[in-house]
């Protein structure tokens, strides 16, 4: 079977991707905006948008067994089905009920997520998966393009009935094409492989004596709640300040995600070399796209330009730590300390709305993308204090 008719066949699932994200590509901008206009503040709204992803951290070792048990077609059917029950309550809920929501939402995307990934290990040969998990990373941000923009087109409506029908789409098209979708309808080779929970609880012991973990973890803490922030407080701070376009900015955002993953995807080290250039230059292009955001009100020409530099920082970084710490990781405890890694993420991501909307609610929004830049620094110093116990360090660390 040649290997365009192999990855062909799963066209389904990278469709199905698109549209799952799609709901909350247009959710993360149109919620805070709804939810201030009914008077809620910013620490209220960060702890909303951060339950999304707090939410999906803890739901990702119980996803991965129950996709391990049931396999994952019967695991994509019940999801899919909880999914559309969540967007026809976003469709009548007020904003009291958006935190209950967005942590549904969460849980059903760890469930998601585990269910597309071991049916692409599960349904490719080992010589396509790589392609297939591209394939699957790029379905995943692909709302990006078109999401804000269409979020901030139905705000600026005011239409509640296209409101309503959106959601309602998107609750009932990806039923009609997951319920069939080509997953494995038993358990699995690669899927009995899943995290347990008693191996995270255990590895989190061993973390401090695995310094490239350590460092990885903490560089990914750092940055991927500066991610979470500008993602929640973005939108409200181009709304509030009427200097640009929220949906543009998310857009171009979204662009320069995609276009680095897909340009530059050649150049991301894959060695298992620690390239403290590689990583710093992404860290730098963090630093510079919090500090332009805090400096918009002064020069507004500049948020755009801040919309480039944070593209890049979050096309790069995380699969540039991913296939370091693939390399690194002895392989009896790779795939537990892999999915601390990936919690570090979820958990950063999901701080960024909590801990930043406190900081908004306190002071201000350039305090706010400041504290932003300070995170990223912080990791950048991190990255250089232990640069010299980073390179080719091949840890036999038992969990």
């Amino acid at each position: 079977m040649s290997e365009s008719l192999r990855l062909s066949k799963m066209f389904p699932l990278f469709v199905l991707t698109v549209l799952f994200f799609s709901a909350n590509s247009i959710l993360t901008v149109l919620l805070p905006l709804q939810s201030e206009k009914s008077g809620m503040d910013h620490a209220e709204i960060g702890i909303m948008m951060g339950a999304y992803m707090f939410v999906c951290m803890l739901f990702r070792p119980f996803a991965g067994q129950l996709i391990g048990r049931f396999g994952p077609l019967l695991i994509m059917r019940l999801l899919l089905i909880a999914h559309a029950a969540c967007m026809i309550l976003y469709t009548f809920a007020d904003s009291d009920a958006y935190t209950l929501l967005r942590a549904w939402q969460g849980a059903v995307t760890a469930f998601f997520s585990m269910s597309l990934q071991a049916g692409i290990v599960e349904g490719l040969a080992e010589r396509d998966r790589g392609q297939g998990m591209t394939l699957y990373s790029l379905s995943s941000m692909i709302p990006s393009l078109f999401g804000p923009i269409a979020a901030m087109q139905i705000w600026a409506t005011e239409s509640s009935k296209l409101y309503v029908a959106v959601l309602i789409g998107l609750a009932a098209v990806p039923i009609l094409i997951g319920f069939n979708a080509p997953l494995a309808r038993g358990r699995g080779a690669s899927t009995s492989k899943s995290i347990a929970l008693s191996e995270l609880f255990k590895s989190m012991t061993g973390i401090k004596r695995n310094r490239p973990l350590l460092v990885s973890m903490t560089v990914m803490l750092c940055v991927s709640c500066v991610f979470g922030a500008t993602a929640t407080f973005v939108p409200l701070f181009i709304v509030n300040e009427g200097s640009g376009h929220a949906g543009l900015y998310l857009m171009l955002q979204g662009i320069v995600v995609i276009g680095s993953r897909m340009i530059l995807r050649k150049r991301i080290p894959s060695d298992g070399q620690w390239h403290s250039g590689f990583i710093t230059a992404t860290l730098l292009s963090s630093l510079i796209g919090s500090l332009l955001l805090s400096f918009t009100q002064q020069f507004s020409s500049v948020l755009y330009l801040s919309a480039v530099f944070n593209g890049f920082a979050m096309a790069l970084l995380y699969p540039t730590l991913t296939t370091y710490l693939s390399f690194i990781l002895p392989v009896h405890s790779k795939y537990a300390w892999m999915g601390l890694f990936m919690c570090s993420y979820d958990l950063g991501y999901s701080l960024g709305g909590l801990v930043m909307g406190l900081i908004v609610e306190g002071f201000s929004y350039v305090i706010m993308f400041q504290c932003c830049a300070t995170l990223s620094l912080i990791a950048w110093v991190v990255i250089w204090s232990n640069r010299r116990r980073m390179h080719n360090d091949q840890l036999a660390v038992n969990i």
